[in-house]
């Protein structure tokens, strides 16, 4: 009766996580109510927007001409699923796609005074936690500085919530359309189809931009203050770049979210303007072939588009977040770590869809209103590798964008926590990227320890109610870890445990893996236990090396 019920309760689980896996899909893209993104097959199907409107059955919003795209309004009493169907059907119609809403990818914390670890690690307590860093866990800015300090030819499109372009560290790197500050004031001088956007526009409101990208939120100017704060300049702090300019787009409303019509149009605002390194901590909505295009568009004209891969401690392999898991050349995922290297508790990886890890925990920059203050968040993490593709283009200026990209991954610092996580197993490296030179070997990463080949399995699959013990040693050895070729176990109910020759417990393992090391374990002997329920068999596991040091 106990096993009938336990299998009974993972089946009503099983079904559960299916339905509650389909209702997401519908429920976790938010959307404008109501709007609509319409890719239409031929731009010349813009010709009248009333004729339009009635052959789409909808009132057409607003245009994006350059992308051959209409913005639509439908009664948003009607299903959206519905709406999409009927315009897919339309002869006009390449594809449509709910205007889907974004955020900033922010976890908020509270204000601190701790100084720029992620730039400078020396170890210094985290006042916030309580923990002292890692020293040297941090972006090797200050060796890549005697390399350069950056460039002001160098644009960075901040695009966010907008820039705090009067901010004391942020004012003399800010971006200034010459053409247009230079010009008549309510006059488009520079032709670009937006009048006197001497700093940069603002979508927040997409259907109707403004020539004011001021930040109202501060999430932007925090990004930015990281990328570019001036440096050498005798106040406040210093960011990656001391030199560079930060052109300011804003598509985030002052509550953090704004949508899929003002983040196409925000990008090719920066595409258009000449912006070398997109930084984009922000995330949300579908997939959105819109927005691929309008990435697609950046990348033709040279831009490296870096993303935030998101908040919600989820593989972005398994469960893609967008605009970070766009497979696009010149799109750069970042996750984050906290000051000793760990992967942040709420940050996203995916061993082949994030490409990198930054420091993003308890990260202190500035704010709007001439003030400084520490966040937390992809969000973070992302800006410092906008920091260094910046400062690296400045350094060598003839680096296409997936150059740029390549050079930042083949660079970055291995470290052991991040194996399996992101794909290059490292920390985005400023002196490293800029010296051109491979990162050195990671000590504590069992990888690089000796080794000696050993033959530990469980039946293939095992056995129901099975309890197998392994003890392993390596004679003189003071630290060890156990290769696991594969592992394959019901997650959660069926553990590979581990344990000291006191009957510690050190550790456990369950669920699925592939060639990938154990923690480590102090000393020349741990006891692997495995036991299993009855309800699932699977495969088990192959230890067949032993790394020790």
């Amino acid at each position: 009766m106990e096993v009938q019920g336990r299998i009974a309760l993972k089946i009503v689980a099983l079904v559960t996580a299916l339905l509650g896996a389909t209702s997401a899909v519908a429920s976790e893209a938010e959307a404008v109510p109501g709007e609509y993104i319409v890719k239409l097959k031929s731009q010349n199907s813009i010709f009248s927007v009333g004729l339009l409107s009635h052959q789409l059955n909808a009132e057409v919003k607003s245009i994006i001409a350059d992308a051959g795209i209409v913005v639509i309004h439908k009664p948003a009493i009607m299903l959206s699923g519905y709406v999409i169907k009927s315009l897919n059907e339309n002869p006009l119609v390449e594809y449509a796609e709910p205007n889907f809403i974004y955020h900033a990818n922010k976890t908020p914390n509270d204000p601190s005074l701790e100084k720029l670890w992620g730039i400078k690690n020396v170890g210094q307590l985290d006042k916030q936690g309580g923990a002292a860093g890692t020293p040297g866990i941090d972006v090797g800015a200050e060796q890549a500085w005697d390399l350069s300090t950056g460039s002001e030819k160098t644009i960075v499109a901040v695009i966010d919530t907008g820039v705090d372009y009067t901010h004391p560290d942020i004012k003399d790197n800010a971006w200034v359309n010459i053409a247009e500050a230079n010009g008549k004031a309510g006059v488009d001088d520079d032709r670009n189809g937006y009048v006197d956007d001497i700093y940069g526009v603002n979508f927040s409101d997409a259907a109707k931009p403004t020539s004011d990208p001021k930040d109202d939120h501060g999430h932007g100017t925090h990004c930015s203050g990281t990328i570019g704060a001036r440096g050498d300049d005798g106040k406040g702090i210093v960011g990656v770049n001391w030199s560079v300019r930060i052109m300011a787009v804003k598509f985030l409303s002052a509550t953090g979210s704004g949508s899929l019509e003002g983040a196409i149009k925000a990008i090719d605002y920066a595409t258009k303007n000449g912006a070398k390194i997109m930084s984009n901590s922000w995330g949300g909505g579908g997939y959105s072939l819109a927005l691929k295009e309008a990435i697609q568009r950046a990348h033709d004209a040279g831009a490296l588009f870096v993303a935030a891969a998101g908040n919600d401690s989820s593989n972005n392999d398994v469960s893609p977040g967008y605009p970070a898991s766009y497979d696009i050349p010149n799109v750069l995922s970042v996750a984050a770590i906290n000051n000793k290297g760990d992967l942040a508790s709420f940050s996203n990886y995916g061993k082949k869809s994030v490409h990198v890890a930054a420091p993003g925990v308890n990260i202190f920059s500035s704010v709007i209103s001439g003030g400084y203050q520490s966040m937390s968040g992809t969000s973070m993490a992302t800006p410092h590798v906008s920091g260094i593709a910046a400062l690296l283009f400045s350094h060598e200026p003839n680096l296409t964008n997936v150059e740029l990209k390549q050079r930042i991954i083949r660079t970055a610092r291995p470290w052991s926590t991040l194996k399996g996580k992101v794909s290059s197993a490292g920390i985005a490296n400023a002196y490293l990227a800029l010296s051109n030179t491979n990162a050195p070997l990671d000590p504590d990463d069992p990888a690089n320890w000796r080794t000696q080949a050993v033959n530990y399995s469980t039946a293939h699959p095992y056995n129901a109610k099975e309890n197998q013990k392994f003890e392993i040693s390596v004679s003189g050895a003071k630290e060890i870890s156990l290769f696991f070729e594969t592992y394959d176990t019901e997650a959660g109910y069926d553990l590979i445990t581990f344990f000291d020759r006191n009957g510690k417990k050190l550790g456990e393992l369950s669920g699925v893996g592939t060639d990938s090391f154990s923690q480590a374990f102090a000393g020349d002997y741990v006891k692997v236990i495995f036991t299993s329920d009855d309800s699932m068999q699977k495969y088990g596991f192959d230890i067949t090396k032993i790394a020790f040091r």
